[in-house]
């Protein structure tokens, strides 16, 4: 039961310490609708052990099972809690869910110890030995090797990690060299054991080809004005990985192709680092294990980032319970990408979630000629440390003029300012990554609502222009004169009412949009449109984070390109200073 260690890492122990927390003399058995496993005993210990399911991570309306030894005899007990989390014994001892409901995101396990064996009147409260384990139990099978096949590392080497809350580290590999193609059919983080929280996510880019072989030996801090011109030209992500993520294993009949002029030979492995508590002397060798053959699979696996811009543009206010932002991968920019490379359309197999510490809920909406199609993908309960793959049980065909929307629901009632879009876990995202074959010259489909727009909801008149200073600085009114629109956003007084007007208006402001191909370069659909979208109902969004230049946004974090599309949308900021 490899989940079962799973929570006992949280809890901080071996398996083999659980077992001698609960056990004395005889073996139990613990039966689990989906294996079992013997424990063994050890002399002298009392108390039990108990672990359960719970859809929030909470002890109200979860099933439990508690287990130990009593009077020299194992038992193991079925419980449930009610709305009030009152522990009620189960009238049927068969250990079945006394609430289930079957979709395809996760559900928590919850677990709980008590140095004391359960009485006449149940357990006793087990206080802080608690926990909680995200887990997709119905997440469709992956694809098993009964052969290990070889494998390549990119593996940060001795990565000091400063003593700041967030960290983007950037180092390029060169692929081994292959002299035929080659399918790459399993990615698996390497984590160094203990930083499995500070490690946040990992992204792996395509790189130019077009270089020597002195390329950068050294990683740098990415985005840094130092940063190895090299790094630049790395815009394609090829796999992306985030934090409670496992091997990743592709289907048998599509892989990320390895070994022709179109495959990456020089890629960038980018990490972000987490450390809220500003640990020093941390030294990290984390990275990612490809696995790959030269048995060649039917279909080339291509990624697609489908999102809300990463920018400052992306704004939450504060102390909301509810708030919902969007992203546009619109019908414009898949009819343009599609007929030019397949009309036939593409077949999502798998997708990859992410928002920050305030996200809630993310889905990815998929609309064909208007009519919302099955979701892509979905978690109502996201847990900012459980971003796994959701692979999907039928893969779903995008064709020429579908829409995609990413929506994310965030939580902001314990903040006391204005939550943007940023790199660090603090701001917030709202990506998605779409996993589909046959590759197409299409990475990145995105959008930003206006900011002018959100501006004037807050009274703002008029910036100063030109813009030379980030973030740009208001003009009028005189409450505002003189402050950056961060500055400002946190000077209104938000209420409950003000923040549910905001979100309203945000979901029907125009957006830029951006259409991205994987060779430098953008498709034509670019700019400010207003997404066709009046007759369908959103129930959540997304967000993104900046990273402090104007006007330019990261992504699951790449603001290393697009200068160019980016001089445009500066462009339009400033052609529009005047707010009506």
């Amino acid at each position: 039961m490899r989940w079962l260690d799973g929570i006992t890492d949280l809890m901080d122990m071996s398996l083999s310490k659980l077992q001698q927390l609960v056990m004395d003399r005889e073996a139990w058995q613990c039966c689990c609708p989906w294996d079992h496993k013997e424990l063994d005993t050890s002399e002298g210990l009392t108390g039990y052990v108990g672990f359960g399911f719970s859809f929030t991570g909470a002890m109200a309306a979860a099933d439990i099972i508690v287990g130990g030894m009593a009077h020299g005899r194992p038992y193991l007990q079925d419980y449930f809690t009610n709305a009030n989390r009152e522990l009620r014994k189960d009238a049927q001892q068969d250990y079945h869910l006394e609430y289930a409901m079957e979709n395809s995101t996760h559900i928590r396990v919850i677990w709980a110890y008590h140095h004391e064996d359960v009485g006449e009147a149940g357990p006793k409260y087990h206080e802080s030995n608690r926990g909680t384990k995200s887990l997709q139990l119905l997440n469709p099978e992956k694809t098993s090797m009964f052969t290990a096949p070889p494998y390549f590392d990119l593996v940060n080497q001795d990565v000091p990690i400063p003593n700041k809350g967030t960290t983007y580290w950037c180092q390029m590999f060169k692929i081994p060299r292959l002299q035929e193609k080659h399918h790459v059919i399993k990615v698996e983080p390497v984590i160094q054991k203990g930083h499995e929280s500070l490690v946040h996510h990992m992204l792996l880019y395509q790189c130019s080809s077009n270089f020597s072989d002195s390329v950068p030996d050294d990683g740098h801090e990415c985005y840094h004005p130092n940063m190895p011109d090299a790094f630049l030209t790395c815009e394609t992500v090829i796999f992306p990985w985030a934090i409670g993520g496992e091997a990743f294993s592709y289907p048998p009949h599509v892989g990320l192709s390895l070994g022709t002029p179109l495959d990456p030979y020089y890629v960038l492995l980018e990490v972000h680092y987490d450390n809220p508590t500003y640990k020093e002397g941390l030294i990290d060798n984390s990275g990612l294990r490809l696995f790959y053959t030269a048995d060649i699979r039917k279909y080339n696996a291509g990624v697609i980032e489908a999102s809300l811009w990463v920018s400052l543009f992306h704004t939450i206010p504060l102390g909301l319970p509810d708030f919902q932002s969007e992203g546009h991968c619109t019908l414009e920019c898949l009819e343009e990408a599609l007929e030019a490379e397949k009309p036939s359309g593409i077949h999502v197999f798998a997708v990859l979630l992410h928002a920050h510490l305030a996200g809630r809920g993310i889905r990815l909406r998929h609309f064909c000629k208007g009519e919302e199609m099955r979701l892509l993908a979905y978690d109502d309960n996201f847990d900012f440390n459980f971003q796994e793959f959701q692979y999907l049980k039928e893969e779903q065909t995008i064709l020429p003029g579908d829409n995609l929307i990413a929506e994310c629901r965030y939580n902001t009632k314990d903040r006391a300012q204005m939550t943007w879009g940023g790199l660090s876990t603090r701001n917030e995202m709202c990506l998605s990554y779409l996993l589909y074959y046959p590759r197409i010259n299409l990475t990145r489909c995105s959008s930003i609502p206006d900011i002018m727009e959100q501006l004037q909801f807050i009274g703002v008149k008029e910036i100063y222009r030109p813009v030379t200073t980030w973030p740009f600085i208001i003009k009028s009114p005189k409450q505002y004169k003189n402050l950056s629109f961060m500055d400002a956003m946190n000077k209104f007084k938000w209420t409950k009412k003000e923040g549910l007007a905001f979100n309203k208006l945000v979901l029907s402001l125009p957006v830029n949009v951006r259409c991205s191909k994987t060779d430098h370069a953008e498709w034509s659909i670019q700019g400010m449109t207003k997404p066709g979208r009046l007759h369908f109902h959103f129930s959540l969004s997304c967000i993104g984070e900046g990273n402090g230049n104007p006007l330019q946004c990261s992504y699951l974090e790449n603001p290393r390109d697009g200068e160019a599309w980016w001089a445009a949308v500066y462009g339009i900021a400033q052609s529009r200073t005047q707010l009506k």
